[in-house]
């Protein structure tokens, strides 16, 4: 779960992380009394959406006088913010930060998140800060340090001081670093996060540290030991069907393509997927309706799939434990009666009670395409979703 920049900051604050003076806001005289309150010689109008690259999209200004933050605040609020992150569909600014100017003398990049291959935490830093970091990596992979915590013992202060050292900063400096590095990862432990990211981090000019802008990114599977944390979720910035899966616990990502994919397990999605692409076709979604769905489940993920005005063909791809494959049949046959859509649809069931499944389906009186294997599947999708793309 993504939460907006005023929010990741109000929680690195509790964590001891220093963060520039600022106030939430949703309106234009609110924007000019915040600008008031904080005193600031120059403020920063910073609009709230959950994407990067916000500043050249314009959605980033300075002011040096509380009527120019109104005005600035004025203008981006309602604005369409189109970054790399968005997508071409942009996303609309309904908040921003009013925000402290600083006296910035270096911009760094930090950030902690969980690298699968190694299994553990992973501590991330680099000078090139303001950047995008995935260019950085592009272009100059040793510009990158990487450390590697064991979780048994945590961030050790030997690694807060070789990364401080690596990033080329000042012993003055360095000083404030070490602390500012471990209530960072204290931070990332302690809130079940996924990532944090600060970028930039910037070294001011009497030697401070301070997370200029913060990214944080819940761990959703561990909300249950945060419910504080549900209350940010700001459902303006997912894609509404998302939004509706959720409702139902369905994993669901909207893509691009034109073959819907319902499948059990997260596992046999990815694989799905790649199948069909390699079938020449587009997936259109990713959707595990996990191992224990209903019917109830079955349908609603049907309703979401169709949903979709550019889906032109459904690939059920369906292995039979908990969810049985004659569960999953009734299911379908049901949501194709109710729905009564007219796509074509092609399933592929293996595994507990098949037999039952594939025959509940040939008795429906309902044109669906039963494959034999998921090669056979995907290739007979592609074809009736418009053939290879």
């Amino acid at each position: 779960m993504k939460i907006h920049e005023y929010q990741a900051k109000a929680i690195l604050a509790k964590f001891g992380v220093p963060v520039p003076r600022g106030e939430m806001v949703s309106k234009k005289d609110e924007a000019r009394a915040a600008a008031q309150r904080l005193g600031a010689p120059v403020v920063v109008v910073k609009a709230q959406i959950h994407a990067g690259g916000r500043g050249k999209a314009g959605g980033v200004k300075l002011a040096k006088s509380a009527d120019e933050v109104a005005s600035h605040a004025e203008h981006i609020l309602g604005m369409k913010l189109v970054t790399p992150q968005t997508g071409g569909e942009g996303r609309i600014v309904h908040r921003l930060l009013i925000e402290e100017g600083l006296d910035i003398r270096r911009e760094l990049y930090v950030s902690l998140l969980v690298d699968r291959v190694a299994g553990a935490p992973i501590f991330m830093a680099s000078a090139a800060g303001g950047m995008e970091i995935e260019e950085v990596a592009k272009k100059n992979p040793r510009a990158i340090l990487r450390e590697t915590i064991d979780p048994a013992s945590g961030f050790q202060s030997f690694q807060a001081r070789k990364i401080a050292f690596g990033l080329g900063l000042a012993p003055e400096v360095v000083n404030a670093a070490v602390p500012f590095f471990e209530s960072l990862y204290r931070a990332f432990i302690e809130t079940d996060a996924s990532m944090i990211e600060i970028n930039p981090c910037v070294v001011t000019g009497d030697g401070r540290l301070i997370a200029l802008d913060a990214k944080v990114v819940f761990d959703d599977n561990a909300l249950y030991r945060h419910p504080e944390y549900k209350e940010l979720r700001d459902l303006d910035e997912e894609t509404p069907l998302e939004v509706e899966a959720s409702k139902f616990k369905l994993n669901y990502i909207k893509l691009d393509g034109t073959v819907g994919c319902m499948v059990n397990g997260a596992g046999l999605a990815m694989a799905t997927m790649d199948i069909i692409k390699l079938s020449g076709g587009s997936p259109a979604n990713f959707l595990d309706v996990g191992g224990g769905a209903s019917e109830d489940q079955v349908k609603n993920a049907f309703r979401i799939l169709l949903s979709d005005p550019n889906v032109q063909a459904v690939f059920v791809n369906i292995f039979g434990g908990i969810l049985r494959c004659d569960v999953l049949a009734s299911g379908v046959v049901n949501a194709a009666e109710e729905l009564r859509f007219k796509i074509p649809v092609v399933v592929r069931m293996e595994g507990t009670n098949v037999k039952q499944g594939q025959e509940i389906l040939r008795n429906s009186g309902l044109n669906f395409t039963i494959a034999n294997g998921m090669k056979d599947g995907a290739e007979k999708v592609v074809k009736l979703a418009g053939g290879a793309q």
